[in-house]
């Protein structure tokens, strides 16, 4: 079962149930369920099996006993669960011990990175969102806004770009996950410099860097983020191969000489006129046959979901036109700006690719 094929009427049942549905979920991590149902690949002849799935289930006995639970509410809370998709359930009888469970793939990882106590949605619940709440009528007809004092686009004051790049830095880790997965095809052991344009606090650049000896990663960010990246440098000892460049990138060029520059959650949340402009701008900066990297969330039903809690709040904003693109556009805006070998690789998010 699938929740995305749930009738309207079964779908918002749920989604007005959602801090239930929360509460199941969570507990169901604490308690080591999502464990028991999704346990470590297999080995040897079942190698072929898919990984981190238990394709002949578990039963309910097994998991009553291995959490310490009464059978016949685990059963209701698996119920729970299985209304939200994560789990399958195959009964071969009437009885409670003839019922098996498995989860779908990734329901572990998943729950951790968005129930987890370091998850990015607890980090998003800082945001002053609830200012909207039960206001939508009033945000749209444009009667009522997140204040700029509270939050500003761009971000009006240092502590708000600490705040935004915080946050920012809390949602790499897919982008880092892709990152690493094409290293070897990106510069391998060449002694590469990649401007990270707009890269926060300098924690996505101090990754590459440790998985790449040769390379120096410079952040091109606004002067106030230049402390934020002194912290991560300290932190990670990359000492000089992590550097930074002062500036502003919507006004002037880009910093020159570079083998490669990346664009990496960046060019979404600006005008397309404007992205057009970076991308013209990053075509001069870079040195012949160099190369232009661009991460995003491009846009996907699966994407669009976990970019749900930006729409809400960004409702309220309306300096920041943050807007999910296809990868077809980028690739467009590629070529219309003068590169060529267009590339997408893929990944948790996917990362295109192209030569100047």
């Amino acid at each position: 079962m699938n929740v995305t094929t749930l009738s309207p009427r079964a779908l918002l049942s749920l989604l007005a149930n959602g801090t239930k549905a929360m509460d199941v979920v969570e507990t169901a991590l604490r308690l080591g369920l999502l464990d028991a149902l999704d346990p470590e690949p297999p080995s040897g002849a079942e190698a072929g099996a898919q990984s981190g799935t238990r394709t002949d289930g578990v039963s309910l006995s097994e998991l009553s006993a291995r959490l310490g639970v009464v059978p016949g509410r685990l059963y209701k809370m698996l119920d729970c669960l299985e209304s939200l998709g994560f789990v399958h359930r195959e009964q071969s009888g009437d009885e409670l011990d003839l019922v098996r469970y498995r989860a779908v793939p990734g329901l572990r990882q998943a729950a951790e990175a968005v129930a987890g106590p370091d998850s990015l949605e607890r980090d998003r619940d800082r945001y002053p969102w609830r200012l909207l709440h039960g206001r939508l009528v009033d945000v749209l007809r444009g009667e009522m806004s997140i204040p700029a004092a509270t939050f500003g686009w761009p971000p009006r004051d240092e502590g708000q770009l600490a705040d935004f790049e915080q946050s920012m830095a809390a949602g790499l880790g897919p982008v880092i996950e892709t990152f690493r997965a094409h290293a070897g095809w990106l510069w391998g052991e060449r002694a590469l410099r990649l401007l990270d344009v707009g890269g926060g606090d300098g924690t996505l650049a101090a990754h590459l860097l440790e998985r790449s000896p040769a390379l120096r990663v410079d952040v091109f960010n606004l002067p106030a983020a230049e402390a934020l990246v002194s912290r991560t440098r300290k932190e990670s000892g990359l000492g000089g191969r992590l550097g930074f460049v002062a500036g502003d990138f919507l006004d002037g060029p880009l910093p020159g000489g570079y083998d490669a520059l990346s664009f990496v959650r960046v060019l979404h949340d600006w005008p397309v006129s404007t992205a057009r402009a970076l991308l013209r701008k990053a075509h001069a900066a870079l040195v012949p046959d160099g190369r232009i990297l661009i991460c995003e969330e491009f846009r996907t039903p699966d994407r669009l979901a976990g970019q749900f809690f930006w729409s809400y709040f960004l409702m309220g904003v309306d300096t920041c036109v943050s807007r999910l693109y296809e990868i077809e556009h980028y690739v467009r805006l590629l070529e219309e700006s003068g590169f060529r070998d267009v590339t997408v690789l893929p990944g948790p998010f996917e990362l295109i690719t192209a030569t100047r």
